[in-house]
């Protein structure tokens, strides 16, 4: 039985929806209306602001599910725990999030080669993204939607769940992230429907040169992001399925994740390389939920222990990062120093 039926809770979609597209507006229209480069200071403050939004919301849901069910007929029946089913929604939701913020971690790697590749310069960088993001909102509602539709079959939980393994074994022996935006179906295409120029105007994605509407490399870098972030999609979003089976937890978790990739790019832009171990964790996590998925109907791992297997393969990876980046960086500095002594 689905908690958050769509029928009875529409308003709840629709409120969330509204929210998160307001604060979009206040981001581009009020906050990035002239085009500028991102600090890092202004970066980290932005990524501090999405994550404490998605963990109180994370807080609200709690709450506002606990009262949705206890006035529910549908789940006022004898055995049903309202304290419980509230519990576990805000559990899902947190170990949701935290799947696919790792997973959108690895966005990030694509998004510095997609617009190191175009050029496209620092102060044009935050508009591409923002409206990258928006695209990809977009994109994760429908492969979410289809997805909440597929998993009614219950044959489709072997489907998902070997996906994942499939695609976390590629990911942990992948030695780099291969790009080439010239092979792209969408890309191709785009250049046959209309003429691109040579340059960058502005901030624009159209212009009128000649008499005829020409994209502008700002356009062409759009387009690349959008088509990788649907690969990443078809990644992430069988991941989280395997957490929930709750659209509004699996749609809220993946949007709040993606709110904040944005702001997440301008502070890890130039330090991913220093994360050596990242891959191979998110690789760990892949495998871990299809397995997870695989064997739901024989051991079900209960949200709070896959909530801490998941925290600790990253808080591993991170810290085991550091250290090999800490060591490298004095084995740089020794023969300086031997040298200044």
């Amino acid at each position: 039985m689905t908690l958050f039926p769509f029928q009875e809770y529409w308003w709840l979609y629709g409120l969330f929806t509204a929210g998160v597209l307001g604060l979009l507006a206040v981001d581009l229209g009020l906050l990035h209306k002239e085009p500028k480069p991102v600090g890092f200071r202004e970066a980290g403050v932005w990524v501090a602001v999405w994550v404490t939004l998605g963990l109180s919301f994370n807080v609200a849901l709690y709450f506002i599910s606990r009262r949705m069910f206890a006035a529910d007929p549908r789940l006022t029946g004898p055995g049903f725990d309202v304290d419980a089913a509230a519990w576990q929604a805000a559990l899902e939701f947190l170990t949701g999030y935290l799947i696919e913020y790792a997973l959108s971690v690895d966005n990030i790697f694509v998004f510095v080669l997609v617009l190191g590749y175009f050029a496209v310069p620092p102060a044009y960088q935050h508009r591409v993204l923002f409206y990258g993001i928006l695209g990809a909102l977009i994109f994760r509602g429908i492969f979410i939607t289809l997805g909440s539709v597929l998993i009614q079959f219950h044959w489709v939980l072997y489907v998902f769940g070997a996906f994942l393994i499939i695609t976390g074994v590629k990911l942990a022996f992948a030695s780099e992230t291969n790009v080439d935006p010239e092979k792209n179906l969408l890309l191709r295409l785009l250049r046959r429907l209309m003429p691109i120029t040579r340059g960058f105007r502005g901030q624009r994605f159209f212009v009128r040169e000649g008499g005829r509407v020409h994209a502008t490399p700002l356009l062409v870098a759009l387009v690349g992001l959008e088509a990788t972030d649907i690969v990443f999609a078809i990644d992430s979003v069988p991941a989280i399925f395997a957490v929930t089976r709750e659209p509004f937890i699996v749609f809220t978790s993946n949007i709040f994740a993606i709110l904040g990739l944005r702001a997440l790019y301008f502070v890890l832009n130039g330090y991913l390389a220093g994360l050596a171990y990242l891959k191979p964790a998110l690789a760990t996590i892949l495998v871990f939920v299809g397995v997870k998925m695989l064997l739901a109907d024989v051991y079900k791992i209960d949200s709070l222990a896959s909530l801490g297997v998941i925290a600790s393969i990253l808080g591993v990876a991170i810290v085991a990062s550091m250290v090999k980046a800490s060591r490298a960086r004095r084995q740089e500095l020794a023969p300086l120093a031997a040298s200044e002594t």
